[in-house]
């Protein structure tokens, strides 16, 4: 795999598809495999051992103005050569997100990607129930799925208005903000008509419906 960044070619590891079986997902999509000693999650992350940039696919080609020099300063100068090429463990996953995390942020690149690798690194905090972590890069998240929505950034992504707002529901539901819970739920009924996405509409009527039953919300804010 040939570095965004320096251009120097190296190798990675990749889980095939077909050794990866998904039991089920968490309410914010978080896969569970079948076989936890298989999880593709951590291999998403490219970390070029010569210069240290690291991102993963869904990153753009494209490097704005001043932002190579700047990883090339931040990042790339302070390099420790050391490869994740082998097999990962969970730490080194998380590390792995971290530097794109970094790296994005330097990058200059979309909230939309930067939200989907904070919320990653939750996923793999939650995997080692580290609850305090994963409500951290909860956060994390959060924060970039609002910015993403507020400038319109996820347009001609694969992610949806929808699902956006759909996990900004959840994830302020996962971090007992009850009423920005409602509020991101409620959009999503009241867009539902441009959605096509009919599975996340009814997600969102099944976490409302869970927010109801809830004692310690306050019932004035569940009025539809």
């Amino acid at each position: 795999m040939e570095c965004l960044l320096c251009k120097q070619k190296s190798t990675t590891k990749k889980v095939r598809s077909r050794f990866v079986k998904v039991a089920k997902y968490d309410t914010d999509f978080c896969p569970i495999h079948a076989d936890s000693a298989v999880n593709p999650l951590y291999y998403n992350i490219f970390v070029c051992p010569h210069c240290g940039f690291s991102y993963s696919e869904d990153f753009s080609r494209h490097f704005p103005p001043t932002t190579m020099e700047i990883i090339l300063e931040k990042v790339s100068s302070q390099w420790v050569p050391q490869h994740f090429s082998k097999e990962r463990s969970i730490k080194d996953a998380i590390n792995t997100y971290k530097l794109a995390s970094y790296c994005g942020s330097l990058k200059k690149e979309k909230h939309i990607i930067l939200a989907g690798i904070c919320l990653r690194i939750a996923w793999l905090y939650r995997i080692k129930q580290n609850n305090e972590q994963e409500e951290r890069f909860l956060r994390f998240a959060l924060k970039e799925y609002e910015a993403s929505y507020s400038t319109g950034d996820f347009s001609g992504t694969q992610v949806s208005e929808a699902r956006i707002l759909y996990l900004a529901g959840e994830i302020s539901r996962r971090i007992g903000n009850e009423k920005a819970a409602i509020k991101f739920f409620s959009l999503v009924f009241e867009r539902q008509k441009n959605a096509r996405e009919a599975s996340i509409i009814q997600m969102a009527r099944d976490r409302f419906q869970e927010l109801k039953r809830t004692p310690e919300t306050p019932h004035h804010l569940l009025q539809r």
